[in-house]
């Protein structure tokens, strides 16, 4: 065989080609970096995105354009829910369980302390108030693969930012870093801060030292200046973003803001736009703190575009809980998350319904709207599927994945139950608020308050401000819903309190002959 220069160049060429495809192709294939963008207790209406069919005094008052500017890219869920507290939402995330088979159904502080308000009728079970553990030997712990624990053996670099609460003081994971995070910025076991002001070191000591349980960890460079919370979580992900963004594994980055969070303080580049518009004080800087979160987002979708790195990544924005508006707002309770009822604490919809939106372009098809109930424990299959990742960890998950829904390939069962269970008692009280459980299936809502073992029923079809109980005329849907969520309750094995009457454990929604008080 005779050699032939112009043979070889075509050879050489032709391996060229194919390795260069072959890169692409991997390029192509390799999992995208995650941004999960949680905001603390943000409202369904806390912004200038329409959630509901029509835009809404509220969307009217907020600035958000962040917001907007991701629903525009993205999907926007209508019908995404979560706890109506924190800590169950955050651990429902972070392990893919129902919180009714989880047990960390209330919020999370310190060990071996239940952290319920007293009821006169009911006392709590012997709930998981020390929270998420990744390994056996703490009692009142939920045993667990963490996300992050996930994601980071499959290569991962995972990045905490902000509010944790995902475990009580003095057990392991009250510091991320022991849930699968390689790095933690300013998350500890408090859900809230001491102040989300710089010049009040966030809520430590004036000389800096910790202030427990509320001063936030972690930020001492910005102690004595002028800035938001908000502000310098922001800043310290966009430096841990500048350093792992170039790297070859890709990131997950978990920013977990601690707005909007009470206590409710100004933001204060923001509060001047709300105080014009003529709002109460406490509303202009509960929305300077809501535009402050807005702002953050805005600098995360920037350094996305600025590093080319928009495709590569998926952003998820959501929040853990309704709305604050039983206590600390400005204009009257429990009508901050209108048209929805009451707010966080709440069985109804204001407590538990949240904005959501998805943005991943190449994947997800821009400016759509998806009316597919999804719910808080979803994340961790989504993300698992995201990632192309099979299902490693040790637990049971209920969520069951969006993936398909957000590439628009199939939904959802659109009559899938979803299910809310909360033996608790919160605190404050108003519509809605106290120990209950819940099911939500098509369009039918059904809740079953434990104190008085009563049960309500709603069409959110017909009526999104559950104002129309229709457990009378609905008798069938009634029990067949009662049915199906005292059989899941039962299938997890869900804690119920202990009527003080009787002595003995509230009984399951479907053993309960009576609907009202009065029957």
């Amino acid at each position: 065989m005779t050699n032939n220069p112009y043979r070889f160049r075509i050879l050489i060429t032709l391996a060229g080609i194919l390795l260069l495809y072959s890169c692409r192709q991997h390029k192509a294939e390799s999992p995208p970096n995650i941004i999960v963008f949680l905001v603390d207790d943000l409202g369904w209406q806390d912004t200038s995105v329409p959630f509901h069919s029509n835009t809404t005094p509220l969307n009217q008052r907020y600035h958000t354009p962040n917001m907007e500017r991701l629903a525009k890219a993205g999907m926007t869920f209508t019908q995404a829910y979560a706890a109506c507290v924190c800590s169950p939402s955050r651990i429902s995330l972070m392990t893919g369980m129902n919180a009714a088979r989880h047990r960390v159904t209330n919020w999370t502080l310190r060990k071996d302390t239940k952290t319920d308000g007293k009821s006169p009728v009911i006392e709590t079970p012997d709930w998981n108030y020390n929270g998420l553990n990744t390994e056996p030997g703490i009692s009142n712990t939920i045993v667990a693969t963490p996300l992050p624990q996930v994601l980071q053996q499959a290569g991962y670099t995972t990045i905490h930012i902000g509010k944790a609460h995902f475990a009580a003081m003095e057990t392991p994971c009250a510091d991320p870093l022991a849930c699968g995070f390689d790095i933690n910025v300013a998350g500890h076991a408090a859900g809230g801060p001491g102040s989300h002001q710089g010049l009040n070191n966030f809520g430590n000591h004036p000389d800096g030292q910790p202030n427990p349980p509320w001063s936030v960890p972690g930020l001492e460079k910005y102690h004595g200046q002028d800035i938001n919370l908000t502000e310098a979580l922001t800043r310290e992900a966009l430096q841990i973003l500048d350093t792992v963004a170039g790297q070859e594994d890709p990131f997950f980055l978990y920013m977990a803001h601690y707005a909007v969070h009470a206590p409710i303080q100004p933001d204060k580049p923001f509060v001047q736009r709300y105080l014009d518009q003529g709002l109460d004080t406490v509303e202009a800087r509960y929305a300077s703190m809501v535009e402050g979160m807005d702002k953050s987002l805005g600098d995360i979708l920037d350094f996305l575009e600025e590093n080319d790195l928009v495709r590569e990544t998926i952003v998820l924005f959501m929040s853990d809980n309704g709305g604050l508006s039983a206590v600390a707002r400005g204009g009257q309770a429990h009508t901050h998350n209108a048209p929805l009822n009451s707010g966080k604490g709440s069985a109804y919809e204001g407590g538990v319904r949240e904005p959501m939106i998805v943005r991943w372009p190449g994947n997800v098809p821009p400016g759509t709207t998806s009316q597919q109930p999804v719910i808080i424990e979803d994340y961790f299959p989504t993300l698992l599927d995201i990632a192309g990742l099979p299902d490693t960890a040790r637990q049971i998950v209920d969520g069951i994945s969006f993936y398909p829904q957000l590439t628009q390939k199939e939904a959802i069962t659109p009559d899938r139950p979803l299910f809310w269970h909360y033996p608790n008692v919160w605190g404050p009280s108003g519509p809605g608020i106290g120990p209950y459980s819940a099911v939500r299936r098509g369009d039918w809502k059904l809740i079953y308050f434990h104190e008085d073992q009563r049960t309500e029923l709603y069409n959110l079809e017909r009526d999104i401000g559950e104002t129309n109980d229709l457990s009378e005329q609905e008798t069938d849907i009634r029990l067949a819903l009662a049915s199906l969520l005292g059989t899941f309750l039962r299938s997890v094995e869900a804690q119920m309190p202990i009527d003080k009457a009787s002595g003995q454990l509230v009984p399951w929604p479907d053993e309960v002959k009576k609907h009202t008080p009065t029957e």
